[in-house]
Formats: C-alpha cells, sequence, structure tokens
C-alpha cells in the first residue's frame, strides 16, 4: 500500500497553459493552451516546505489548542447548561459523541458547543497500520496521477492522455511525457505513474524532478486543467529524507495517543521499509481493506501467469527430453552405419593384400578371448547365469511394478476420511440398535408379567 510523502505544498510562480473546456473522458486531446505561454524546468521556483502527510499534520497555535482542550474536558466532564441533575446525563452523551467522534457537545450557554471529530483524542475509533515508505529519488521524477476512470479505460487511451499532458504542460517541444506504469483503485480509479523527460539543445536530456513537476501540477489553473482530464489526486513519489522520517516518528499523529504511536514504532515489522500510520474511524479502514484486496487479486493474477508459465515451461521441457532421447537413438543408428561403411572400405583398401604381422597378432588376440569365452567353465558359464538372473529379475519386476498402484495423498486424506465417517456411522448405529433391543426387551418382559397376572385372575 502506498503512502504519500514529501509532497511539496507551495507553487510554483512559472507561467502554464490555460485550460478549455472540456468534458468527459473522451477529452484526452482537446486542452488548449493560450498564445504565448511557455513552461520551463530549467529554472525551477521555490516550491516551499515539503508537506509531510495530512494525517500528521499538528496544531501550530498553542492558545486555541487549549482552549478548545478546556471545553472539551468541560463538555466531557462538567457541564453546566442547564444547571441540574441533567447536566450529569448530558455530560455521559458528550462523552459517548466523542468516543464515536461525531457529533457537538453542549456544555455552557455562553460558549459554543465543541465539534466531536475523529481526530480528538477521546475517540476510540483508531488504529495504526503500516505502509511502505517510497524508494525514488527526486531525480527519478516519478509523479503519481490518480484518474477517477477505470484501468481499461485509460489503457485504450493512454497515447491521448500522453499528448494532453504534454499539452498541460505547455506543449514544449524539448519535453516528453512518459509512463512508468499503471495500476488499478478500487472504486473504479486507476493511478498513473508519470515522469517528464527534457532535452537540452546540445543534445543531453534528464528527467525533471518529482518536485518540480509536481510543483507545476498544483497551480490552480494547472490543477483545473488535470480535473477535466479526470485527475482526482497528484503526488510525488519520492523517498523520505531521515530528518522527514524522524520528525514523523517523533511528533504522534493529531488525535493518536503517543503510547500508541510508541507502542506501533516498537511493532513495527520492518522499520527500513515500513513506517506507522494513523487509521481514524472505518472509511479509512475500508480503505485499507479495499486496496488490500487489489493487491491480493493482482498477486494471484501475478501467480496465475508464472503458473501458466511454469506449465508452459514443463511441456517445453518434456518435448526437449522426447527430441534428445530422439537424437541420441539417431546418432546411436549414424554411428552404427558409420563403422559399417569404415568396415567395408578397410575391406576394399585391404583387398588383394597378405595379412600382417599386428593383424595376425590381433586375430590370435581375438581367438583367445573367443575360447575363453565359449568355456563352459569360464565366462560364458558366467554371462549365462548372470542372464538367467538378469531375466528373472526382470520378470518379477514386470509382475510388481503391475501390482504396485500408488495413491494420491489428497485423495488417501479424503478416502480415510469418508471411512471415518462411515465407522462413526456404523457405531451410533449400533448403539441405536442396541437402544432398540433393550427396549424390545422391556415390553416383552412387560407383556409377559401381562399375561401371567391375567392367567392368575382366570384360574
Amino acid at each position: 500500500m502506498a503512502f504519500n510523502f514529501g509532497a511539496p505544498s507551495g507553487t510554483s510562480g512559472t507561467a502554464a497553459a490555460t485550460a478549455a473546456p472540456a468534458g468527459g473522458f473522451g477529452g484526452f486531446g482537446t486542452t488548449s493552451t493560450t498564445a504565448g505561454s511557455a513552461f520551463s524546468f530549467s529554472a525551477p521556483a521555490n516550491t516551499g516546505t515539503t508537506a509531510l502527510g495530512g494525517l500528521f499534520s499538528q496544531p501550530t497555535q498553542a492558545p486555541t489548542q487549549s482552549n478548545q482542550l478546556i471545553n472539551t474536558a468541560s463538555a466531557l466532564s462538567a457541564p453546566t447548561l442547564l444547571g441540574d441533575e441533567r447536566d450529569a446525563i448530558l455530560a455521559k452523551w458528550n462523552q459517548l459523541q466523542a468516543f464515536w467522534g461525531t457529533g457537538k457537545g453542549y456544555f455552557n450557554n455562553n460558549i459554543p458547543p465543541v465539534e466531536f471529530t475523529q481526530e480528538n483524542p477521546f475517540c476510540r475509533f483508531k488504529a495504526v497500520g503500516y505502509s511502505c515508505m517510497p524508494n525514488n529519488k527526486d531525480e527519478d521524477g516519478l509523479v503519481v496521477l490518480v484518474f477517477n476512470k477505470k484501468e481499461t479505460d485509460i489503457r485504450s487511451q493512454q497515447q491521448q492522455l500522453v499528448e494532453s499532458l504534454h499539452k498541460v504542460l505547455g506543449g514544449n517541444q524539448t519535453l516528453t511525457v512518459n509512463v512508468e506504469g499503471i495500476k488499478t483503485l478500487p472504486d473504479d480509479q486507476t493511478e498513473v505513474v508519470i515522469y517528464v523527460v527534457e532535452r537540452s539543445p546540445n543534445g543531453t536530456s534528464r528527467r525533471v524532478p518529482a518536485t518540480t513537476l509536481y510543483a507545476h501540477f498544483e497551480q490552480t489553473n494547472i490543477k483545473t486543467q488535470l480535473q477535466q482530464l479526470g485527475v482526482t489526486l497528484s503526488m510525488t513519489r519520492t523517498e523520505l529524507s531521515p530528518a522527514q522520517i524522524k520528525q514523523l516518528l517523533q511528533n504522534p499523529p493529531a488525535g493518536v495517543d503517543p503510547i500508541i504511536w510508541e507502542q506501533a514504532k516498537v511493532d513495527n515489522p520492518d522499520s527500513e521499509k515500513l513506517i506507522p500510520v494513523p487509521m481514524v474511524g472505518f472509511k479509512e479502514l475500508l480503505r485499507r481493506l479495499k486496496v488490500q484486496d487489489q493487491m491480493t487479486k493482482q498477486h494471484q493474477t501475478r501467480l496465475d501467469i508464472i503458473s501458466e508459465d511454469i506449465s508452459e515451461l514443463q511441456k517445453n521441457q518434456t518435448t526437449t527430453m522426447a527430441k534428445i532421447a530422439q537424437y541420441k537413438r539417431k546418432l546411436m543408428d549414424l554411428s552404427h552405419r558409420t563403422l559399417q561403411v569404415l568396415i567395408k572400405q578397410e575391406i576394399q583398401r585391404k583387398s588383394g593384400y597378405a595379412i600382417q604381422a599386428d593383424e595376425e597378432q590381433l586375430r590370435v588376440q581375438l581367438d583367445t578371448i573367443q575360447c575363453e569365452l565359449n568355456a563352459p567353465t569360464q565366462f560364458k558359464g558366467r554371462l549365462n547365469e548372470l542372464m538367467s538372473q538378469i531375466r528373472m529379475q526382470n520378470h518379477f519386476g514386470a509382475v510388481r511394478s503391475e501390482e504396485r498402484y500408488y495413491i494420491d495423498a489428497d485423495l488417501l486424506r479424503e478416502i480415510k476420511q469418508h471411512l471415518k465417517q462411515q465407522q462413526e456411522g456404523l457405531s451410533h448405529l449400533i448403539s441405536i440398535i442396541k437402544d432398540d433391543l433393550e427396549d424390545i426387551k422391556l415390553v416383552e418382559h412387560g407383556l409377559n408379567e401381562t399375561i401371567h397376572i391375567r392367567g392368575g385372575v382366570f384360574s
């Protein structure tokens, strides 16, 4: 889950294009610029201090905060609105509203009521989660634009989107808009990561820094043009400096208990990559749940693709092994044929010549080996015995392989479960039969006693 950090809050004083009215998603490519408007990243204006996320903003007016805290304490503990026992009931009602994080707390006729929001320190619907910190440099120039459009619509008109963003940048021919990635977000929204490359007259090029590009997008007229294109949010994707991380961790967000915040820092599973962020209210929890569900679907899609690739590789491996075995057989056959050709060629070459001394010596050695092999007590007998044992082993192995079978582990587990259920059913049935037999015996015993009594009466 991505979280915006380090987005500059100031605006640049550079002149920018003015948007013409455009409507709908088809508005890509319809944004026009006024004559003479120019835009350049060569000398970016001061963008001011970096915004560290609205969730981490701290109050700056101490007296106002102190008065609000006193009024909140009065509304929760000692309201003096009615001047009787009903003030105690009003205090409980104000406490309930403060716990819920909504409503107004009346406590005095001369002082306005306290507005209870989910950021108040008494709200119970709060938690602390963790978000990944971006690891991109400002020089990478990555800026995130969130469109209120589906991913399919963005991808189908990606070229028109690039052209429209180029017009938003003033149509400068030295600037090129590039799309780094497109990702689906919940509620039919799409995240598009872009960067802009600026070419200089000497032929070199560089990426426009992310803070400079973001400052340009945050200008009022430029922001209006982006909204006409369907942009609902823009933010930089840059890493936090050590000073920013220290500031975020040292100052608990508004309404978050410092003890809970300290515990969240201790429980951080990976302090190098994750940073604690507050989750206030059910809407924020639902948003993170939707994002988590979306990421799970993307991971599952990627796993399905990897599974298909693995299956395809396994098929290719099987085909390749079969071809290798075929080529081995073909190589063996060609080797035998080559040997036969060499033998015939050598016979023809030696035709008409007497047997030489080395050939005679070789013939004697071959005859000796043949005699040893044919001797019944020597190698021939042993070879025959080994051949018999090999045939017997092959025969028994074939029989055993025909009788051998394997059961899949999952199937075996299901069979065991089924047999267990059958056994339990039979045990239950046997217990029912035993109970019925006991009932029948009681009935028979009662009938016998009745017959005996009647017989005694009639006698």
